[in-house]
């Protein structure tokens, strides 16, 4: 029985039949994590999607623990009848600097105590006159230039900007030189660790931009991230904008207070499968919330270092992300 990854089902003659992790998958992924999980998952659409070779999927998939045969499964199980690089939107002309990169401003390497006994390394943007402080939460290759680039665009829209390194306790993002092992170490830290230090980075934040309400915003894996801050009980954040990242299993926010605008891709059918989730947990919760799908666009459309960057869908998010944080940072 075939598994269309992009629309998330299975494929049983011309009919689909829905599921969020077909049996086939389930077996194969299922002594894993939910974020090792999602990461092998992602390996594997981007092989079916045309953007990674096999021998390369099947590498990073050995450095997440999974042997040649349910590697060569698990990619077999997420191979769909379209996977040329092609069927994804391209992106559309749009302006030729990524949106924020003109006003951007410089982030500096800061380093502060954590929840454990290893300091802590972010990328830290000072606004000038700071209208609040956002929690910047990279993706699963690590604290990258792209990160530190979206931290200084929201320093450079007014806002302070602090991009924590989750591989700190490791020796941090630039102590891997192969970007898949940055990917595979992420995937190992117990996602209680990741969060601690998230709220570490709140209480950093915090303290840069005393007085100031403060904001998240991760992508990817750190937009699943960014959820799983919110389901961690109450904190100081007042607003949140997670792109596309996966909502945890049985997430609850009653006990948090941001109002959350949760920004989505029309053709991401993996991480869509969440969002029905997402969306009845956010009316739970009373917080004000909206959710935003970029039409013609696909997982990771915001990162511009990537195949599947959609310009436009970019800077629409970006005015968005803005306009809320205006609304609800100040």
């Amino acid at each position: 029985m075939p598994w269309d990854a992009r629309s998330g089902r299975f494929v049983v003659g011309e009919q689909t039949v829905n599921a969020a992790h077909p049996p086939t998958i389930r077996l194969i992924v299922g002594r894993m994590t939910p974020l090792q999980r999602y990461i092998a998952e992602e390996i594997a659409a981007d092989h079916a999607d045309g953007l990674l070779p096999r021998r390369e999927a099947l590498r990073r998939l050995g450095l997440l623990g999974l042997g040649v045969t349910a590697a060569t499964a698990l990619l077999a199980a997420c191979a769909s009848n379209d996977t040329a690089i092609t069927d994804s939107a391209p992106s559309p002309t749009a302006p030729s600097t990524p949106p924020g990169s003109a006003a951007a401003l410089p982030t500096a390497a800061v380093t502060f105590a954590g929840p454990g006994a290893t300091p802590l390394q972010a990328a830290w943007a000072a606004a000038p006159q700071p209208r609040g402080g956002v929690l910047v939460v990279h993706e699963n290759k690590g604290l990258t230039d792209h990160i530190r680039s979206v931290a200084g665009r929201f320093a450079g829209a007014g806002y302070s900007a602090l991009a924590v390194d989750l591989l700190s306790a490791r020796g941090g993002t630039a102590a891997f030189t192969d970007p898949a092992a940055a990917t595979a170490e992420l995937s190992r830290i117990p996602q209680e660790q990741l969060v601690a230090d998230l709220r570490a980075g709140l209480d950093e934040l915090q303290r840069r931009v005393e007085g100031k309400k403060l904001g998240a915003t991760g992508f990817c894996f750190g937009g699943g991230l960014t959820w799983l801050l919110l389901a961690s009980g109450p904190s100081p954040l007042a607003a949140a904008t997670p792109f596309y990242g996966p909502f945890p299993d049985n997430g609850d926010l009653s006990a948090s207070k941001a109002a959350v605008l949760g920004v989505y891709a029309a053709a991401d059918a993996r991480v869509n499968a969440s969002r029905p989730a997402a969306e009845a947990a956010l009316a739970r919760s009373g917080a004000p919330h909206q959710i935003f799908t970029a039409p013609d666009a696909d997982h990771a459309f915001f990162n511009d270092t990537g195949q599947r960057y959609n310009a436009t869908a970019a800077t629409e998010a970006w005015r968005r992300v803005l306009d809320w944080y205006g609304t609800y940072l100040g």
